[in-house]
């Protein structure tokens, strides 16, 4: 069973150096612990997901061009959070003002590398079966 993912919900990238809290905008009435549920259209860099800290993937091109600035020694450089598409749901049948719920499972995918997955969900009671 997965917990539904609630507003400050930890997220992280695979390459990315430090986790993000979630930010739930998509909906406004559904609540776990006094907190909003996030739903699957939830994932707007910047706006719903902020930056992983500094982002390691050479497929980055600002981390490729820094790397390739330093002789080919990895350069980390600042995450600008890169989501392609919207999360993949797991539990499409639990709709929040029609659209599936975002649980602990779902991953959204990076344009640039990658997924990335909820680390600390936000709630502790909820779970969607």
């Amino acid at each position: 069973m997965s917990q539904l993912t609630a507003l400050g919900a930890n997220v992280m990238c695979a390459f990315g150096t430090t986790p993000a809290p979630l930010k739930v905008t998509s909906q406004t009435t559904v609540m776990s612990e006094g907190k909003l549920n996030a739903t699957i259209q939830d994932c707007q860099p910047l706006v719903n997901v902020g930056p992983f800290g500094m982002c390691t993937t050479l497929t980055n091109p600002q981390v490729a061009a820094a790397t390739a600035a330093a002789l080919g020694v990895l350069t980390p450089q600042p995450c600008i959070p890169s989501p392609a598409g919207t999360w993949i749901p797991t539990k499409p049948a639990i709709l929040i003002e029609g659209k599936p719920c975002l649980t602990q499972d779902c991953k959204l995918m990076c344009a640039y590398a990658g997924s990335f997955s909820i680390t600390l969900p936000g709630q502790v009671t909820v779970t969607a079966t």
